[in-house]
């Protein structure tokens, strides 16, 4: 079971390296990889065993951040909408890759943060407001899927890993606040 003891913070080279394709079919080690790094995004979603397992609040995991370089992400992003609890978006995903995007861009308005930084950096994170990304699934079948808005953002930070960016490269050093014209805000 992955704990927050077994994500690697800022500073670990492997952060900044760019991660292998995995090779399909999958090893039985990289299906059960992608099962426990859903399987972290739940339980740090629920109050009762994030706080028994002192876990971090996540809605995306990155296989570098766990110090396996491997493009493997996991990404569950839970249902705004009370009346349908079923997440927004639950998937994970080998191999992603961003085949196009938006030129409309957007931000969090209170920033991004990362199970891999344990402080908070402040400042817009400006990316894409859509995306289609194609990538595989456990059973090897080949997915295309459009992502727009906080999804977007989602998928996107969690590329970025395996491509060894964090999302702070992303902030105006200048003026972390400043945003151009027709920037999407999305709170």
């Amino acid at each position: 079971m992955i704990t927050m003891k077994d994500i690697i913070r800022e500073g670990n080279p492997t952060l900044r390296e760019t991660a292998a394709e995995v090779v399909f079919p999958l090893s039985e080690e990289d299906v059960q990889l992608g099962q426990e790094m859903m399987t972290f995004l739940e339980n740090s979603q629920d109050p009762v065993k994030a706080e028994e397992l002192d876990l971090r609040g996540g809605v995306g995991l990155a296989a570098p951040q766990l110090d396996v370089l491997k493009r493997v992400i996991a990404v569950l992003v839970p249902s705004d909408n009370p009346e349908k609890p079923e997440p927004l978006l639950k998937e994970v995903m080998y191999n992603p890759k961003i085949v196009s995007h938006s030129v409309q861009e957007a931000c969090l308005g209170d920033g991004e943060g990362c199970l891999s930084v344990d402080r908070d950096v402040p400042g817009y994170v400006v990316r894409p407001a859509r995306i289609t990304v194609r990538y595989l699934n456990a059973a090897g079948e080949t997915k295309k899927a459009r992502f727009k808005n906080y999804s977007a953002i989602v998928v996107q930070h969690e590329i970025d890993h395996l491509n060894g960016v964090m999302f702070y490269d992303h902030i105006n050093k200048e003026n972390p606040f400043a945003l151009k014209q027709d920037v999407l805000v999305i709170e």
